[in-house]
């Protein structure tokens, strides 16, 4: 079995020695460097671009919007954002123009004589100001998505309600950090077309912008994956924007170009997660059901529209929650401001909205003097449940074991009493030797969640991800998918799949590089599918294959049954040949065995895209997290101690490498929680280095438990199911959940800063409630 075996990360001898290639370790004969010049207000009109007589600008490739051969656009889900900047500048660190040099030296220098002048007008800079719609972005309403969901009758169950809950919620921005920042190299090529070779996740996301601004065929345009140093979404729809300006200068100048940002430039400039301010109206009976929910959300989408509807789809539905409540209204907008574009990040748009009702379930627990556990436990959603869509929980359901797993594990109920009973006497303490000491107080505190796998509703209906398996001449097989390996492990559990499938050893099995030219377009590597969906389809394509090779062995040697096995072929139990022999005959036969499949939904899978209900996802994982912390009652610095962290997956296709991602998703978790906060001032990121953008090392890293809970989902790879993004979701509220146990306060807002600790104590302590 290679299946739920820890196989050792293929590509990590490679990256671990320093031999991997990544973007800026690559050269080319002839290269040049580029770099952007970007605007510099929020809002305005570009009055005039001076450059400087007195310069040499003829060692400088100056490229602007006239130099884009077809549409000046980066084709996403809208043609609303232009490659560069024509007359109207929409957000800070818009492109403008873009040079190329023989050096980087010479780039710095050109760019201290580019002056731009600018008329500015008025900037929308906070989702307020956007709904008000007092100056314009985007439409006529500054709305990028609108979405309504319903289920029930929301007043009568607001009128069955014993109690009525109200609180409202504000996330802010969270940068991607990826090791790696943006890079790409784009290279003429003699016919006209494009090779592109850069770090990225979605290789055909690049492919569609690259042939949309250069009017160019599928054949015309290459894009490779180079080893890429970490995504989170950050390297889904960005790289298409990077592409083209490479690009743009390589055509320009007939020679291959390198961009590759500055980490402060990738920090300003770059898409983040969605700012979110969400209200919840919760009706409860003094049994603690819940009878009614009503939820709003609003998302800052930033200046251009990006990948927000799709944010803002997962984040109203996953905005009540994994819970059952009868009647549910959720209404849930993305909104332009003139800020830079925020995009797809890890979880897109649950990990908002799970701190949310994560919150709103304490507050509600509180309110009706029920312990909040007890609280999740009668409202859960179990097996055969509905939820706010419709979607009837159907199979690979593990509720009910996660939250028993993690609670467990964690001893939480003991420990929850145990820092109940802290004394309350807050501040520093004098020793016996006269010195001062900080009061810590500990806290522990739980969040329940759940994760839909794949696209939401008919997403991958409509894509049909295709990828496919080769039958080398040597018995080897090559798998053929666009789905990149951004650290998640790709590479290694694929090939673990299809040996698994055909009975190899992991070494007959590798990958073709990813290149558009050579492999299908999978779907790009987001929303927790590639080992469910992807991963899903390879193990069909094998399956094919090898009853292929069987039949024609069979129809070549007039014998049946014919048997693969051990990379041996059987004809009723007795050997016949070899598979390479068997590789080599049908080769010469009919040439390359090669099996391609496509997604099929699970049977019976239905979607009301217009009313958005029915089945959102093929699946759902589910989580539970415990966090222990420690706060310094005089700095009110964090630390946490421990984490319990409770997963549902179907099955650990490698589960070292599964855990990990836990593990890894956990900590940007509680990073978001506690410390990465942005800091605009006039729609830029003001903070935009590793010195003041503060988010956690190795330093910070708790004590980890990962729990593996296995309820097989039976239309993926052996019971597999989406992991990737289920641990972004519930570190963060549990971490708040902590903090509000150990100091008796209440949380709305992350990240929970020391400074924001102090005002709710403050507010506390003048409110009367000490």
């Amino acid at each position: 079995m290679l299946v739920g075996q820890n196989i050792v990360r293929r590509e990590g001898r490679e990256k671990v020695t320093g031999r991997a290639q990544y973007v800026d370790d690559l050269q080319f004969p002839d290269m040049m460097y580029g770099k952007t010049i970007r605007s510099t207000v929020a809002h305005g009109t570009i009055r005039e671009i001076r450059f400087d007589p007195a310069y040499d600008w003829s060692r400088v490739v100056v490229v602007d919007y006239h130099d884009i051969p077809a549409k000046n656009v980066v084709a996403l889900i809208e043609y609303d954002q232009p490659l560069l900047v024509e007359k109207e500048v929409r957000h800070q660190q818009e492109p403008i123009l873009l040079l190329a040099a023989d050096d980087r030296e010479l780039l710095e220098e050109a760019a201290k004589h580019i002056e731009i002048l600018y008329d500015e007008l008025p900037a929308v800079l906070t989702v307020e100001a956007a709904l008000a719609g007092k100056q314009l972005v985007y439409g006529e309403n500054n709305i990028f998505k609108d979405i309504l969901i319903s289920k029930g009758d929301i007043e009568q169950g607001f009128v069955a309600a014993d109690f009525i809950v109200e609180g409202t919620y504000r996330t802010g921005h969270q940068e991607h950090i990826y090791i790696e920042t943006q890079g790409v190299i784009a290279l003429p090529e003699s016919d006209g077309g494009i090779k592109l070779i850069g770090s990225l996740q979605c290789p055909y996301y690049v492919h569609k912008a690259l042939k949309v601004a250069f009017n160019l065929p599928d054949d015309k345009v290459r894009v490779i994956q180079s080893a890429t140093g970490g995504g989170f979404g950050g390297k889904e729809e960005y790289p298409s924007v990077l592409a083209g300006h490479a690009a743009l200068l390589a055509r320009k100048a007939g020679r291959p170009v390198k961009m590759i940002y500055s980490r402060g430039e990738d920090m300003a400039a770059t898409t983040k997660r969605h700012p979110a301010v969400i209200h919840h109206k919760t009706g409860v009976t003094k049994e603690g059901k819940l009878v009614a929910a009503k939820i709003d959300i609003v998302l800052d989408g930033g200046a251009y529209c990006t990948l927000s509807p799709v944010v803002v789809s997962r984040a109203s539905i996953h905005a009540l929650g994994p819970y059952n409540c009868p009647n549910v209204k959720i209404s849930a907008r993305s909104v332009a401001t003139n800020t830079p574009p925020n995009g797809a990040f890890r979880g897109f748009g649950a990990p908002q909205v799970c701190f949310a009702h994560e919150m709103q379930m304490e507050k509600i627990a509180k309110t009706i003097g029920m312990d909040a556990l007890e609280l999740r436990r009668r409202n859960m959603l179990k097996l055969s449940d509905t939820t706010v869509t419709g979607q009837s929980l159907k199979y690979s359901v593990g509720s009910e074991e996660v939250l028993q797993a993690a609670v467990e594990a964690s001893n939480f109920l003991a420990k929850q009493e145990n820092y109940i009973q802290q004394t309350s006497d807050f501040g520093p303490r004098t020793t016996d030797l006269g010195l001062q000491t900080s009061d810590k107080r500990r806290g522990i505190g739980l969040s329940f969640f759940f994760h839909g796998a794949g696209f939401t509703g008919s997403g991958e209906m409509l894509m049909k991800a295709m990828a496919g398996v080769e039958l080398l001449p040597t018995g080897r097989v090559r798998i053929l998918t666009g789905s990149t390996e951004i650290g998640q492990g790709t590479n290694t559990i694929f090939p673990q799949i299809v040996a698994e499938e055909l009975g190899l050893n992991l070494e007959d099995v590798e990958m073709e590089e990813i290149n558009t030219a050579k492999v299908p377009d999978s779907g790009p590597t987001v929303a927790s599918r590639t080992c469910m969906v992807v991963g899903r389809v390879l193990q069909q394509a094998a399956q094919e294959l090898k009853e292929l090779l069987e039949e024609f062995v069979a129809g070549q040697l007039r014998q049946q049954p014919i048997e693969l096995r051990n990379k041996e072929i059987f004809s009723q139990s007795k050997h016949v040949m070899s598979l390479a022999e068997a590789a080599q005959m049908y080769a010469r036969e009919k040439g390359a065995l090669q099996v391609f499949r496509r997604y099929e939904s699970p049977p019976g899978h239905q979607w009301d895209d217009k009313h958005y209900l029915g089945d959102a996802y093929p699946v759902y994982g589910w989580g539970c997290d415990v966090v222990e912390i420690e706060v310094d009652t005089t700095t009110y610095e964090i630390f946490v101690k421990r984490v319990v962290s409770a997963a549902d997956v179907g099955k650990a296709i490698n589960p070292v490498l599964t855990k990990g991602q836990i593990e890894g998703g956990t900590l940007q978790a509680l990073g978001y929680g506690m410390m990465e906060e942005v800091i605009m001032k006039n729609g830029k990121m003001a903070n935009d280095r590793l010195t003041n953008y503060m988010l956690p090392t190795c330093m910070d890293a708790p004590e980890m438990e990962v729990i593996l809970i296995e309820k097989p989902y039976p239309h993926g790879p052996f019971g597999a199911k989406g992991v990737g993004e289920l641990p972004m979701d519930g570190a963060a509220p549990a971490l708040a959940a902590a903090i509000c146990n150990a100091l008796d306060i209440e949380i709305t807002e992350l990240p929970f800063t020391p400074e924001r600790l102090l005002q709710a104590m403050e507010f506390k302590s003048s409110s009367g409630t000490d």
